[in-house]
């Protein structure tokens, strides 16, 4: 005879159940999978972020040894010479500016230097900073002891003959500095870079 209690019967298993249990390992490997993929990307922008600060520091690595080596070969290119007393040193802007006044005094010269530099040189002297008639404008100098070996780039008047005026270019340049600084000029090199035509003058 039962005692009237029943055992609980446990409630059908239902479809929506079965897929509930087993959508619920796969919910877990999904999200290790994106927070996988997270990862490598944050890996892969690391990589990116790092590569690029490498070859910033490179770029700026090369520029410090390519300003420092333009400095040492600034400070490297004297004229110097010895006496019996000492030693004479004459910095190479010294020869440039005298090389430029000497160029300047020639007729059918108009200016010094390319169209880089005037525009640079007419650009300091709005700024303030320089004059846009500086002597050693277009004048480049290579000092080795006594020696001189000088470059000039000048702006030519219209209707001087080029041939006439370089020539008397080279003799003024190298009078000037042989007498004054007592250095071997060796070569004296010119470019004419520009030729200057006179505006005709305006009645009112």
């Amino acid at each position: 005879m039962s005692d009237g209690t029943q055992g609980t019967v446990p409630a059908p298993r239902t479809d929506a159940d079965a897929v509930a249990a087993s959508s619920a390992p796969d919910e877990g490997l999904s999200v290790f999978a994106r927070a996988g993929d997270v990862a490598d990307k944050v890996g892969d922008r690391a990589g990116e972020v790092a590569e690029r600060v490498g070859d910033a520091v490179e770029r700026a690595a090369s520029a410090t040894a390519s300003f420092a080596s333009d400095v040492v070969d600034r400070l490297r290119n004297n004229a110097e010479i010895v006496e019996e007393r000492g030693t004479t040193t004459i910095a190479n802007e010294v020869v440039e500016k005298i090389a430029g006044i000497a160029a300047r005094e020639v007729d059918g010269v108009h200016d010094l230097g390319g169209d880089v530099s005037r525009v640079f040189a007419a650009v300091k002297e709005r700024l303030g900073l320089g004059d846009a008639e500086s002597e050693n404008k277009g004048a480049r100098v290579r000092l080795s002891g006594r020696s001189a070996a000088i470059d000039l780039t000048i702006v030519i008047v219209y209707g001087y003959v080029v041939y006439t005026v370089t020539e008397k270019v080279r003799a003024q340049v190298i009078g000037a500095v042989e007498s004054l600084l007592g250095l071997e000029v060796t070569e004296v090199n010119i470019v004419v870079d520009d030729v200057h035509v006179n505006k005709p003058a305006t009645t009112t």
